[in-house]
């Protein structure tokens, strides 16, 4: 039997696997964000990320085209970390009051921001100078989306209710009190950061239904 021509793989090269990809990726991002809150955009270049990260150059491009890519990724993971707390309000207080379905998506984003307040703040700056128009408003849109599910939800709505709308104003009021909050100095207060989202946000919805 004629041997086979073919090579056996050298020794020691493989491919990477998915979680040494993702910790890469992550390490990536986690070092951009660090940056960021230090430095500013601005002043970011790919060799501090990859520095930082303690990846190199090839490893950087093989996962994102430019400082550009991976600011965009890093807006799109935050923020769609705080969509999918909302959309988890429906799945967990389906049935209740109004009032408590508030809460809940307050605690929601509250629970998300707790950690690293300074980065967040880093956040809404870089996303209200990079993101585009047409992006911004897509995001908008899944935001109330997820905020009329939680409403519809709500055991004490009345026929009628204009979802849509109080959906909307919801989350403009949310998203105010949030990133004033945590683009301002001192950090953020937790607890008063609560009591002026739920107050706000609850007394409106009220006034609906009259």
């Amino acid at each position: 039997m004629k041997p086979s021509s073919r090579q056996p793989p050298a020794a020691g090269r493989r491919r990477p696997s998915q979680s040494r990809a993702r910790q890469t990726s992550q390490a990536l991002q986690d070092a951009f964000v660090r940056l960021l809150v230090e430095h500013g955009y601005a002043a970011i270049t790919v060799r501090e990320i990859v520095l930082v990260a303690g990846t190199g150059l090839g490893s950087f491009y093989e996962y994102f085209a430019s400082k550009q890519d991976l600011a965009r990724v890093c807006l799109h993971l935050r923020t769609k970390a705080l969509l999918l707390g909302i959309r988890g309000v429906v799945a967990s207080h389906a049935g209740q009051p109004l009032a408590r379905i508030v809460e809940a998506v307050v605690d929601s984003q509250l629970q998300a921001h707790r950690e690293r307040p300074e980065e967040w703040g880093a956040h809404y700056l870089l996303e209200r100078h990079y993101s585009s128009a047409e992006a911004y408003r897509k995001m908008y849109e899944r935001f109330v989306d997820a905020w009329a599910g939680a409403i519809e939800s709500a055991s004490d709505l009345p026929p009628g209710y204009p979802v849509r709308a109080a959906a909307r104003v919801s989350q403009t009021i949310l998203y105010g009190l949030f990133a004033h909050a945590h683009l301002g100095t001192p950090r953020p207060d937790p607890s008063a950061l609560r009591i002026e989202a739920c107050t706000a946000i609850t007394a409106y919805l009220k006034a609906v239904m009259v």
